[in-house]
């Protein structure tokens, strides 16, 4: 039996990178999925490729800094599939404008909070509530390392992803025991929107060459995502899991 068979599952920003990685990693091990994506277009395509590979998906357009936007789509999958039992957090993501708390724009900062701690916190505002209506099962967030170790030059990010593996201990003493919240801490994966950013930035580019077993690729972070999705993880709530390829301990 697959994983996660009998399972819905919705991913925020599942149309690239991370997201459709993890979507369809879900989508053969049995979980019927909701690609819930700003750029309706990609959402599309991450549909399709399960589609093509046999899966059950649909795609709904989803800003996830937008309270109606996420309840919308949340109501959108249990009317289609009649439950949700797991939702990964994972919209969000740096960018190159980012920099010490000295130099840092202040409209960076927002927009960060904004996209990655407040989509976060929405997503669970209304995702939780429907997994409690479905008989349990799982949240997954996405923080970083740079919430776990002093990484300079990225203070907007740390502070947006700092505060969502603070949130997620907190939620998971809430909502225990019927859903478990855990968080996930990439440290530098190479996505196409990632390898733009560590080209320009010496910081990233040295954290990127600190990492003991290579680089790390999305399919890395989608393999946590599903142990944490699955029953396999079914007494762990409340930890950030680094993916790090050693680099908090190198």
């Amino acid at each position: 039996m697959a994983r996660l068979d009998g399972k819905v599952a919705l991913i925020t920003g599942a149309g690239t990178g991370i997201g459709r990685a993890t979507a369809t990693l879900f989508a053969r091990e049995g979980a019927k999925m909701v690609v819930a994506e700003l750029n309706a277009e990609s959402g599309e395509q991450t549909a399709q490729l399960i589609a093509q590979a046999g899966g059950d998906a649909i795609a709904i357009k989803t800003d996830v800094t937008e309270p109606d936007s996420i309840q919308a789509a949340i109501g959108k999958a249990v009317a289609h599939y009649g439950a949700l039992h797991v939702l990964h957090n994972n919209a969000g993501g740096s960018t190159s404008r980012d920099a010490d708390v000295t130099q840092a724009p202040i409209e960076e900062f927002w927009r960060v909070i904004k996209l990655d701690l407040f989509g976060t916190f929405l997503g669970c505002r209304f995702g939780i509530p429907a997994i409690t209506r479905s008989g349990g099962g799982s949240v997954i967030n996405m923080s970083s390392t740079v919430a776990l170790m002093g990484i300079p030059g990225r203070d907007c990010y740390t502070a947006a992803k700092g505060g969502i593996a603070s949130m997620t201990r907190s939620m998971a003493v809430e909502f225990a025991p019927a859903v478990r919240v855990n968080a996930i801490g990439p440290s530098v994966t190479v996505t196409d929107r990632v390898r733009k950013l560590v080209e320009g930035n010496a910081a990233l580019d040295k954290m990127a060459s600190s990492h003991l077993l290579g680089l790390i690729e999305p399919a890395d972070i989608a393999n946590m995502a599903l142990f944490l999705a699955c029953d396999e993880s079914a007494r762990i709530t409340g930890q950030v899991y680094p993916v790090d390829s050693g680099l908090i301990i190198s």
